[in-house]
C-alpha cells in the first residue's frame, strides 16, 4: 500500500476501492442508479472521503448542446437507460417484449484480499423489467482485475438473453488499438489500428477461441511497445464462441472516453431464463500497465503463477510421436525411438494418433476409444512398460469430442451429433463434433477416458479439437448447442481431474485454436501451434506470451524440415525456440546422426539446468528498429539471472545489427555475460566479446546494450547472464 496502513480494499462514503501492484479500480455505488466506475488503471492512492468527493465531481462533465438534459455516467452494465448509445451490456426481451433495463443498486459489499487487493460485490435490480444482477470485481495481488456478472430472471415467462457483457472505462489517452489474428499454423498475428470513434468488435463464432482469436485486446498510448506506453488489456476467459470489444462514441460519459470489454457471444435462444434461473458470465480479465505490454503480461503471468492449480513441479521434456511415426504404429519402432530418447534426456513420452481401432488415416476411428487390436494384439502395455522401464512417464493423444461419421459410436448414435437434425454440417477433417451439452455424451466419452487412463496409468493426455463447429444444434430442442457443448466440456475435464488428481492434460486444437484461461483452469499447458517451423515458432511463441507463461505453452524441436512449411532450419535453431517453452522433441531421431544426437542431449540438459529460471522469471522483449530480427527473454524475479535469445528471422539491409540493449535487468548489479554453445548458431569468431569472459553493469547492458552477431536468416544465439556482485558500486 502507499503511505498507509489502511486495508487495500475498502468502503469510503458509499465508493469501493481496491488496490494492488500499483494498480486500483474504484466503484461509486452511493448514487440511485446502477454502479459507476470512476477509475481502473493506475493506483490512485489511500483515498479520503473528501478525495472520493472530489473524484466524482472531476468525472463530471457540462451537459451540452442537443443531449440528455442530464449529465450520465458509464456504469457497470451501461445500458440506454443511462444515457449510453454503445452496445448494452446486458440486452435481450422477454415474450417479444424488449430488455430496458434501469438497474439500482441494492447493495455493494467489500472484501480485503489476504495478500493485497481484493473483492468488490455489487447487487443490482429493476424490478419493473423483471433483472437481478450481481457483480463481481476481483483485485489480484499481481493487479490484475478480474468481472462476472450473473443476471437473475424475477418475473414471469422466459427471458431470452441476447448479450451479457463486461465493460469497462478507458480514457482518452488510449489512442490505439492492437489484437491478435491469424490461421492454422500461422496463429497470433499482431494488427495494430487507432482507436477511433466507433465500434471495434471481435467476434469468435467458431466453438472454440479459433486460430484468429484476439487472445488479449490491447487499448494503449501511442507508440505502445513491449516495453514503453500505458496500455489496457482484456481477455474472455470462455473456451467456446467469444467477444472483445473496444468502443468509443462522440457523446462520452463522465468518466469515460470508451469502453474496453467482452463476454460469451451468445446465439438466439441459446440462453433462456424462466422465472429464478440465473446464467452467469465468464470471468473477463483486465490487465493495467504503465511499462508496454511487458508490464501486462509479468501482471497475468503472475497472477496465472499464484492459482493453486498452476503446474507446481519441474516441465518434462517431452518427445511427441506424431511427426516421428505418423499413423504407422510399430511396437519395435517405437520401442527403438523411446530408447533413443531416454538417452538424449527425454522425460515424457507421448504416443499421437493413430493407436485405436480402425485409425489408419483420419477418415475413420474418432469416437472409438479402445486400443487398435490389429496392431497393438496386446495392448498398449508393452510399449507402456517399456517406457516407464526406461525412466519415461506415458502420455496419450486423443480427440473426445469429435466423432469420424466412419466409426462404431457415430453409427450407433447419428443423434449425438451437434447439428440440426435434417443435416450435418460440411465435414472438417473427416470429422464432426460431439454434442457435450448431453449428459448422456458425457458419461460416456468419461466412462472411455476413465478407463485408458486406469488401465495404462497414464501421466498426460494431449486433448485434440481439430475443427471448428458449424451449425452447432443441440438437437433435442433445436436451440444453438455451443454454449452447452462448453460447459459440458468443463464438466468432463473437472470430473476426468477429480478421478485423476496427478493427470496433466494439453489443450491443442489443431494447434492454438483453443487458448483461453477457462481451459487452463482444467488444463496444464496449450500448443501454441502445429508449425514446429523455428522461425514461424519465433512469432507465435512471442505474442501468444502475451497473454501465458512459457511453462504453459508446450514447444517442440522439429526435424531438419518443417512438416508445416518446408523450410530447412538449422538444429541449433530449433533448439533455441524451443528452449522457450515447456520444451519438448517432435521428430524421428532414428533417422538423427550421432551429431545431431549429441546436440539434442546438450539441449535437453541445458533446458533442464534453466527450467527454473524460464518457468519463474519475467517475460522481457525488446522493441528493435529492426523488425527483421527479435530479443526477447526471461530474467529472474530478484533480477539474479538472465537469459537472452537474439534471432534473425530476415535479412537485414545493414551490415550488422550494432548494439542491442538486454531489457529488465538490475542496473545495481554487475553480470557475466556468455554466449551458450548448446543452443544456437556457432558465431564465437563473428562477435568480438564472445572469445572472452565479458563482465558489465546491468545499467550498461539495458541501456547501451552489447554488439549482436552477423546471423543468416534463421540463425540465433542465447546469452545467459549470472550475477558477478550484489550490487554495481557505480551504479
Amino acid at each position: 500500500m502507499v503511505g498507509s496502513d489502511r486495508p487495500a480494499a475498502r468502503v469510503v462514503d458509499g465508493v469501493a476501492v481496491l488496490r494492488a501492484a500499483g494498480s486500483s479500480v474504484v466503484v461509486d455505488g452511493s448514487g440511485a442508479g446502477a454502479p459507476r466506475v470512476l477509475h481502473w488503471g493506475a493506483d490512485v492512492g489511500d483515498l479520503s472521503a473528501s478525495d472520493v468527493a472530489g473524484l466524482r465531481h472531476v468525472s463530471s462533465a457540462r451537459v451540452p448542446h442537443s443531449a440528455l438534459d442530464e449529465d450520465w455516467w458509464l456504469t457497470l452494465l451501461p445500458a440506454e437507460g443511462d444515457g449510453w448509445l454503445g452496445r448494452p451490456a446486458l440486452a435481450g426481451h422477454r415474450d417479444g417484449v424488449a430488455l430496458l433495463p434501469r438497474l439500482g443498486t441494492a447493495a455493494l459489499d467489500v472484501s480485503p484480499g489476504s495478500d493485497g487487493g481484493g473483492t468488490i460485490v455489487v447487487a443490482s435490480r429493476d424490478d419493473g423489467a423483471g433483472v437481478a444482477v450481481t457483480s463481481e470485481l476481483a483485485l489480484e495481488p499481481s493487479g490484475v482485475l478480474r468481472l462476472r456478472h450473473t443476471v437473475t430472471s424475477t418475473a414471469p415467462g422466459l427471458l431470452d438473453l441476447d448479450a451479457l457483457e463486461v465493460l469497462l472505462p478507458v480514457p482518452a489517452d488510449a489512442s490505439e488499438l492492437l489484437d491478435l489474428t491469424g490461421r492454422w499454423c500461422r496463429e497470433r498475428s499482431p494488427q495494430r489500428q487507432p482507436f477511433s470513434l466507433g465500434t471495434r468488435l471481435r467476434e469468435g463464432r467458431r466453438g472454440r477461441g479459433g486460430h484468429d482469436a484476439p487472445l488479449l485486446m490491447l487499448a494503449g498510448t501511442e507508440g505502445f511497445g513491449f516495453r514503453r506506453g500505458e496500455v489496457w488489456g482484456v481477455h474472455v476467459a470462455w473456451s467456446g464462441d467469444q467477444r472483445h470489444v473496444a468502443e468509443r462514441l462522440p457523446e462520452r460519459a463522465g468518466q469515460a472516453a470508451g469502453v474496453l470489454g467482452g463476454g460469451e457471444l451468445l446465439r438466439p435462444g441459446e440462453v433462456r431464463l424462466a422465472e429464478g434461473e440465473r446464467y452467469e458470465t465468464p470471468w473477463v480479465v483486465f490487465t493495467w500497465s504503465d511499462r508496454g505490454m511487458d508490464g501486462a503480461s509479468r501482471r497475468l503471468h503472475r497472477f496465472l503463477r499464484s492459482r493453486p492449480g498452476h503446474p507446481d513441479r519441474p516441465r518434462p521434456v517431452v518427445l511427441n510421436t506424431w511427426e516421428a511415426v505418423y499413423f504407422d504404429h510399430d511396437l519395435g519402432r517405437l520401442t527403438a525411438l523411446a530408447d533413443i530418447a531416454a538417452r538424449v534426456g527425454v522425460e515424457r513420452l507421448v504416443l499421437d494418433d493413430g493407436w485405436f481401432r480402425g485409425r489408419r488415416s483420419d477418415r475413420a476411428g474418432l469416437g472409438d476409444w479402445t486400443v487398435d487390436g490389429e496392431v497393438w494384439p496386446s495392448g498398449l502395455h508393452p510399449l507402456t512398460d517399456h517406457v516407464r522401464g526406461l525412466g519415461m512417464e506415458v502420455g496419450l493423444w486423443v480427440e473426445p469430442e469429435m466423432v469420424n461419421p466412419d466409426s462404431d459410436l457415430a453409427r450407433a448414435h447419428p443423434d449425438w451429433l451437434l447439428t440440426a437434425r435434417d443435416r450435418t454440417p460440411p465435414a472438417w477433417r473427416h470429422q464432426h463434433a460431439l454434442d457435450l451439452g448431453r449428459p448422456e455424451v458425457v458419461d460416456h466419452l468419461l466412462g472411455a477416458l476413465d478407463a485408458l487412463v486406469t488401465e495404462y496409468r497414464l501421466d498426460f493426455l494431449k486433448w485434440d479439437h481439430n475443427r471448428d463447429l458449424h451449425e452447432s444444434v443441440h438437437r433435442p430442442t433445436g436451440a444453438a448447442g455451443g454454449h452447452g457443448h462448453t460447459l459440458g466440456l468443463y464438466r468432463l475435464l473437472d470430473e476426468l481431474r477429480r478421478r485423476h488428481p496427478g493427470l496433466e492434460i494439453e489443450s491443442c486444437a489443431s494447434g492454438g485454436g483453443r487458448i483461453d484461461l477457462a481451459i487452463l483452469e482444467r488444463t496444464d499447458r496449450v500448443w501454441a501451434s502445429d508449425t514446429n517451423d523455428a522461425v514461424e515458432r519465433e512469432a507465435i511463441q512471442r505474442w501468444t506470451g502475451l497473454l501465458l507463461p512459457p511453462e504453459l505453452v508446450g514447444s517442440h524441436v522439429g526435424g531438419p524440415v518443417s512438416h508445416t512449411t518446408g523450410r530447412h532450419v538449422e538444429l541449433g535453431t530449433r533448439c533455441l525456440t524451443a528452449l522457450f517453452g515447456h520444451a519438448g522433441l517432435e521428430w524421428d531421431l532414428t533417422t538423427a546422426s550421432p551429431a545431431e544426437l549429441e546436440r539434442v542431449a546438450g539441449f535437453t540438459a541445458l533446458y533442464s539446468e534453466l527450467r527454473a529460471l524460464l518457468h519463474t522469471g519475467d517475460v522481457v522483449r525488446a522493441d528493435l528498429p529492426d523488425g527483421g530480427a527479435h530479443v526477447h527473454g526471461v530474467v529472474a524475479v530478484d533480477g539474479s539471472e538472465a537469459v537472452y535469445s537474439y534471432v534473425r528471422l530476415v535479412s537485414s539491409p545493414e551490415t550488422h545489427p550494432g548494439r542491442v540493449r538486454l531489457p529488465g535487468l538490475d542496473g545495481r548489479r554487475r553480470y557475466d555475460v556468455r554466449l551458450r554453445a548448446e543452443v544456437g548458431a556457432d558465431v564465437t569468431e563473428l562477435t568480438g566479446w564472445a572469445a572472452e569472459p565479458l563482465t558489465m553493469p546491468g545499467s550498461v547492458l539495458g541501456q547501451v546494450g552489447v554488439q549482436m552477431p552477423v546471423l543468416l536468416p534463421g540463425q540465433g544465439v542465447l546469452l545467459h547472464l549470472r550475477p558477478v556482485l550484489t550490487e554495481c558500486p557505480n551504479a
